[in-house]
């Protein structure tokens, strides 16, 4: 299995992984040992496709050269794509879609057989649930909700469900989807449409995923989702998340819990209050603002303004004074004035974000601003990505510096045989994007496990990452 784009991405990947081993199949970590390469994909802006067809032609290059006999796109871009992918792609042995996930093995045994399915035909997936978010628990039994799970009582005398994951790596960090799907119609995102509309998982199913995470090595769980802030619209209760956060850091094994993507115009201050106040759930708001302008924002087909941004991030604050908040801007979005930009620019000097994204607007197939005018040479969005990209590393430093002296709480999670270093995260920051903490061990003191949280202060920084001494 190898796996592209997002932490949700990682959730389905374990899934499949685990439906694989349920069946039998024997899961390697050197491709060139296996029977079968999957690449599950991902779709979402045109670096992520060029990567995902990279990896799968590099697979490819295996067959015929050692084991590797076949090679199978999953994922976003094969849901995206379908028939397309495989008519471009003929490396690719199979092209198959979310609906196939279920019976996996069934598919893969039959490719492996000389056989060729018929590659997935794409359809907006938006319009497999009914449209009111309260109707679709009842009709999502036959719909692929991938990284759902099935929860499978345990045979004999064994108690509590049986989560359908595998582990794919020892990291004691991982990702647990709680929802999939969006229904927010944001003009540049193509997402809705092959992932579907939104659906929450049953808060059972959750916990026991969780337990089970907690009982193979797992100290800190990743709440995922396209859009955490609407979970349990469709269960008939928008506060689910804020009863099921303490339940969550109660789970054996669990220490810290972190929740990831939240709307900006969904966030309600009770989520605030028990996110910044709940012990084991750590203080990070990752916060879709997309922009700061507010007359940009409504051509995004999204809310909010630079006003509002900031009294949201100061409402933030105020509960957590430490907290790490992140986000993600587009610049260069058809339309975008002078004006548009000085409001960004203001926003993100002014806010002290801990990690800021930039990507440069790029057309994205069915979205509605694909049809927009006034769009951009790329010259142009390469000169205001490059700007804004050399101002949020600037201002990103800026507050990494400002946490030199603070008290962190780090995980460990990596250990460097040449230096005894351990790098980890702190609360405030979140896996692989967000910075690193490097924990400096005094010579003569025991080091630290990975998987242990360990008290140091901040005394210094490299770029964004923080550099501690343990307490």
């Amino acid at each position: 299995m190898v796996t592209l784009g997002c932490a949700r991405n990682e959730v389905d990947s374990e899934e499949l992984a685990g439906r694989l081993a349920a069946e039998g199949w024997l899961l390697v970590d050197d491709a060139a040992k296996a029977d079968v390469a999957v690449i599950n994909t991902c779709g979402f802006v045109a670096q992520a496709k060029k990567d995902s067809i990279d990896a799968l032609l590099e697979a490819s290059d295996l067959k015929g050269s050692g084991r590797t006999q076949k090679v199978v796109a999953v994922g976003c871009l094969a849901e995206r794509y379908g028939e397309q992918l495989a008519a471009e792609l003929p490396e690719a042995d199979a092209v198959l879609g979310f609906d196939s996930y279920e019976d996996m093995s069934s598919h893969l045994t039959s490719i492996l057989a000389g056989n060729r399915p018929a590659s997935h035909v794409p359809s907006d997936r938006r319009r497999l649930l009914p449209l009111s978010p309260v109707s679709r628990q009842a009709s999502s039994a036959g719909v692929a909700l991938p990284g759902h799970g099935d929860t499978i009582d345990r045979p004999g005398p064994a108690s509590g469900p049986r989560v359908m994951r595998a582990r794919l790596d020892g990291r004691p960090w991982a990702p647990l989807k709680i929802a999939s799907g969006c229904d927010r119609r944001c003009a540049f995102c193509a997402i809705p449409m092959f992932r579907g509309a939104f659906v929450s998982r049953q808060p059972a199913d959750v916990l026991a995923e969780a337990q089970w995470l907690g009982e193979h090595g797992v100290k800190e769980i990743f709440l995922v989702s396209e859009n955490s802030t609407s979970y349990g619209k469709d269960l008939g209760d928008l506060r689910l998340l804020e009863r099921m956060l303490p339940q969550l850091v109660a789970v054996d094994g669990i220490e810290r819990v972190r929740v990831s993507y939240l709307q900006p115009a969904e966030i309600r201050m009770d989520l605030l209050d028990v996110m910044a106040s709940t012990p084991g759930v750590v203080p990070y708001f990752d916060i879709s603002f997309q922009h700061a302008s507010e007359s940009l924002l409504r051509t995004m087909r999204r809310f909010g303004s630079r006003e509002a941004f900031l009294e949201l991030i100061d409402q933030v604050r105020t509960r957590a004074p430490l907290a790490g908040i992140r986000s993600n801007v587009i610049v260069g979005f058809p339309g975008e004035t002078e004006h548009d930009l000085a409001e960004l620019e203001s926003f993100l000097t002014d806010a002290r974000l801990d990690v800021v994204g930039v990507f440069g607007y790029s057309d994205e197939d069915g979205t509605e601003a694909e049809t927009y005018e006034g769009k951009f040479e790329g010259h142009v969005i390469a000169e205001r990505l490059a700007h804004f990209a050399t101002l949020v590393e600037e201002l990103n430093i800026q507050r990494a510096e400002e946490r030199v002296g603070e008290l962190v709480e780090v995980l460990v999670e990596e250990i460097d045989e040449d230096t005894d270093d351990l790098t980890g995260r702190a609360a405030h920051q979140g896996p692989d994007v967000d910075g690193a903490t490097i924990l400096r061990v005094r010579p003569g003191t025991a080091s630290p496990a990975v998987g242990e949280i360990i008290a140091a202060r901040v005394v210094d920084t490299l770029g964004i990452d923080l550099i501690a001494e343990p307490m």
